[in-house]
């Protein structure tokens, strides 16, 4: 059965979020969410922009910017080895607010040290950037490793999370 992808845009802090989904008999699921100018985000057709199956995706994420929610509830298709799934779900056990680092994902989710670049390949393939978050994901120094929709926007949405301090400058 072929299952029609449909997209909308919605406006954010960080410029233009593009979201994209899939419609079925047995419901719309979010297939990803991807920042300006993020590599590897889906290429869309203009012709298949829908905003309504997006109505309570663009809700939470009004509600995600404006403060009130710390925790995304939407139905969720994303695709990727079972490797990536395991990896992406334990992003969702990262409270709002916090940060973990690469090796206590890594720990989490029982990859051995030399396989925590595999871990790091993962997040950098995460589809469902904010839903999934992984820009709570950080260096072990504290550093801002690589984040698929650009390092400034992960230290905005830290800084917007509460889990580092707004800049003096």
């Amino acid at each position: 059965m072929n299952t029609p992808t449909v997209h909308t845009g919605h406006p954010s802090p960080l410029g233009d979020l593009l979201l994209t989904g899939s419609v079925a008999p047995s419901g719309f699921t979010l297939t990803s969410l991807s920042m300006p100018g993020q590599r590897g985000a889906p290429a869309v057709r203009a012709a298949d922009r829908d905003d309504t199956p997006f109505a309570e995706a663009h809700r939470q994420l009004d509600a995600y910017f404006a403060g009130r929610r710390t925790r995304f509830e939407l139905p969720l298709a994303a695709t990727g080895s079972p490797f990536q799934r395991a990896v992406w779900q334990a992003l969702e056990d990262i409270p709002y607010g916090t940060t973990t680092t690469y090796g206590e994902l890594a720990a989490r989710l029982r990859v051995p040290r030399a396989d925590l670049r595999a871990v790091g390949r993962a997040l950098g393939d995460n589809p469902l950037l904010l839903v999934r978050p992984c820009h709570r994901v950080i260096g072990a120094d504290g550093s801002m490793r690589g984040y698929a929709g650009g390092v400034e926007r992960k230290l905005w949405l830290l800084t917007h999370e509460g889990a580092l301090q707004p800049s003096l400058v």
